[in-house]
């Protein structure tokens, strides 16, 4: 191999690196812009069949692990019907293209029918991909009581939560 060669791939791909960030932002910035919009079909494709997000316990509707692209289906149905609008702040990613973790800053906020501000949030997502299917979700917030208070906002306001799942017994 000629060392010019090498020189030039390693350029290009420590160059493809650093780029993916940027890549994974602009597409996760348009699956956030539809989901704002109402519309978290784009997303919820980003999901493996199989997947899991976790999400904090607590006496709300999000509360604890959503389990398959169904769950995460119903998952994101109660975060367009509360009308939770986000923000990708900054996406880090470690690992090889075929299994990535990702990391990213996502602040969000609800704001009820007359304006006012019902949930301001920052968080953390951390997210584990296989063949650019993401299988393992996790959501880190800076303050969890404030999605039980938000909850409780929707429930006065009639906004009724898209209940989980409930897996079938399992026959003898």
């Amino acid at each position: 191999m000629h060392p010019k060669s090498a020189v030039t791939g390693a350029g290009l791909a420590v160059a493809g690196r650093a780029l993916l960030p940027q890549l994974l932002r602009v597409k996760f910035g348009r699956d956030v812009k539809k989901l704002n919009a109402g519309d978290h079909s784009t997303l919820l494709k980003a999901y493996a069949d199989d997947a899991v997000l976790h999400f904090n316990d607590g006496e709300h509707r999000w509360a604890g692990d959503w389990v398959g692209t169904a769950a995460i289906d119903r998952f994101l149905q109660n975060f367009t019907a509360a009308k939770v609008q986000g923000e990708i702040k900054q996406i880090a990613i470690s690992g090889p293209p075929w299994a990535l973790t990702m990391m990213v800053r996502f602040d969000d906020h609800a704001d009820g029918p007359d304006g006012t501000r019902l949930y301001e949030n920052r968080t953390v997502l951390v997210m584990r991909t296989k063949w650019g299917k993401v299988v393992d979700h996790e959501d880190f917030y800076v303050d969890t009581r404030s999605i039980e208070s938000l909850d409780r906002k929707l429930t006065e306001l009639g906004v009724a939560p898209v209940p989980k799942l409930v897996a079938a017994a399992s026959q003898p």
